[in-house]
């Protein structure tokens, strides 16, 4: 199958490109950039105004199948991941039962290469049924071809535990990702601490919570010398602490998702339960020094988050609704805000969504997240101008639980390629 696209701006961060020329893929893989390419028995796709570069990476989705099917499946995640640009997505292991052995991961994989249009990449637990408390058999889980290990909505606060996940992880060349909140700081909190929190009654998570996690978990990547995986950072003193990791030779990674860059504390006045999420929405501040942090490098990537719920698990007390955005089908669009409005460029965008975790994955899956001749025929094509309005009701993702339902957002995904297939077409 040959798909050739044409006049389209094409951006590839990885391989140092940025012009107006055609790009031709064929047998699933990239077969060239170059102009004028004839298009003897291709698929042709006008690209002319587009921007053309490669799909995105998410490294951090929660698909909720096997336990959770009425929050998302495999195939709707899916679905709503390929209309979001996504052409590889890492989900994580939080399910019912967790992904913590080779059943799980062998359901989730082979269901995904029946219904998804995608790339699914397994994370696997770090421990058992994420308790914390047991390694989960992460030599078997490695050799299933798991991307990483993670117990993510926990903490890992066994210090002991984590030093051997990170050690046995050097075996495996793979990364131990981090949901870094210190229990007891963060115990019964809601949102930011702050005068907000105060204001509407809510206990706050403080940003400690956060900063005293993650350094500790530096602290054990030093010693280790395995590789750590900061996952959502969302405070100032979080980018300072990566920051300072990398000046000291620490295997230290880090991803923000797209709402902890573009929306602020403020969201949950009101009680506005979809503006729920953990960590919490922050401060103007904050986000001032992550957009710095994606500048200088501290932050190698930008990860969705996606946490899909029912209407059931927000339409309730602040306090007892469940904490999460579905962000797959709007992240693209509201991170071209910060294009637009110059805090950062394209091209530093297209680089977080692609090479930036790729990078992070390691080197086994270096043919995703390029446009070089001979990489796999991953690519989205998208309006950087057209305007739409968020509505829910068309989103692909079964969870509905956005603050961003009703607002303009300018940016739109057009076309996205998996493996060299149309994934999902507007």
């Amino acid at each position: 199958m040959k798909i050739l696209i044409k006049n389209g701006r094409i951006i590839d961060p990885a391989g140092g490109t940025d012009q107006v020329a055609d790009l031709l893929l064929e047998n699933g893989l990239v077969a060239g950039i170059n102009s004028n390419i004839p298009s003897d028995k291709a698929e042709v796709i006008d690209a002319e105004g587009k921007v053309v570069c490669p799909g995105f990476i998410d490294l951090h989705v929660h698909l909720r199948e096997p336990g959770f099917e009425g929050k998302e499946t495999i195939k709707s995640g899916c679905k709503a991941a390929a209309a979001g640009g996504f052409t590889t997505i890492c989900p994580m292991p939080n399910t019912n039962p967790a992904a913590d052995n080779l059943p799980v991961i062998d359901f989730v994989k082979n269901t995904a290469a029946k219904v998804s249009p995608i790339r699914v990449l397994p994370i696997a637990a770090i421990t058992k049924g994420r308790k914390g408390q047991e390694l989960s058999p992460m030599g078997e889980l490695a050799e299933a071809g798991v991307a990483g290990f993670s117990d993510d909505g926990d903490y890992v606060s066994n210090s002991s535990m984590l030093l051997h996940a990170l050690l046995y992880s050097r075996t495996f060349g793979l990364p131990v990702m981090e949901h870094c909140e210190e229990p007891c700081l963060a115990e019964g909190g809601v949102m930011n601490e702050g005068l907000l929190a105060c204001r509407l009654g809510l206990k706050g998570i403080p940003d400690a919570a956060e900063e005293i996690a993650l350094s500790r978990d530096i602290t054990l990547a030093k010693e280790s010398g395995g590789r750590l995986h900061l996952c959502h950072i969302s405070t100032a003193g979080s980018v300072e602490l990566v920051r300072r990791a990398k000046a000291a030779g620490i295997q230290v990674s880090a991803e923000v998702t797209p709402h902890h860059l573009t929306l602020t504390e403020a969201e949950v006045s009101g009680y506005n339960a979809n503006a729920k999420v953990n960590p919490p929405l922050r401060t103007q501040s904050d986000i001032e020094a992550l957009i710095t942090g994606l500048k200088d490098g501290t932050i190698d990537a930008i990860a969705t988050d996606h946490a899909p719920h029912t209407a059931n698990d927000k339409l309730c007390e602040f306090g007892l609704a469940a904490n999460g955005i579905a962000g797959l089908e709007t992240a693209f669009a509201s991170l071209m805000g910060l294009v637009h409005s110059g805090s950062i460029s394209l091209s530093l965008l297209i680089e977080k969504l692609t090479l930036g975790p790729r990078q992070v994955l390691g080197e086994k899956h270096k043919n995703i997240g390029n446009l070089k001749p001979g990489s796999s025929a991953d690519v989205v094509i998208f309006d950087p101008d057209e305007e739409w309005t968020v509505d829910t009701a068309r989103f692909f993702s079964k969870g509905k639980n956005t603050p961003l339902e009703g607002r303009r957002l300018k940016g739109r995904v057009k076309t996205t390629i998996a493996c060299g297939r149309i994934a999902y077409r507007e």
